[in-house]
């Protein structure tokens, strides 16, 4: 059986009122139940504004796609849900699933928090 790749998510408070996901590795069927609890927790403990580092992501799937609906969804009314990702692979896929258009995009993180 082949070796997963090391995956994490995990969470940081960057403001009072903004969290940032930082998830590595793959995001599949088998991660993405981690990514969730960590997403869901962050908006579940208070957090208006979420800001998902995928800069160290290799692989996304739909279940992964699902994650980010869910984590929006929920900050919907009176909040944001912010992408910072830089590889052309991966934001290919948010275009293609129409995500592009739903959560902005960032190249770094840095970018992501000044957008305000």
């Amino acid at each position: 059986m082949k070796d997963r790749p090391q995956f994490r998510a995990e969470l940081s408070q960057h403001a009072d009122d903004v969290a940032v996901v930082t998830v590595e590795g793959e995001v599949d069927l088998y991660t993405a139940p981690e990514f969730k609890e960590v997403l869901l927790g962050a908006v579940d403990e208070g957090a208006r504004h979420v800001i998902v580092d995928l800069s160290a992501v290799t692989f996304v799937d739909s279940t992964a796609l699902g994650v980010l609906v869910a984590g929006g969804k929920r900050l919907l009314d009176d909040g944001w849900l912010r992408i910072v990702c830089h590889d052309d692979r991966i934001r290919r896929i948010l275009e293609i699933a129409g995500l592009a258009g739903v959560f902005a995009l960032f190249l770094t993180l840095d970018e992501a928090l000044a957008a305000g």
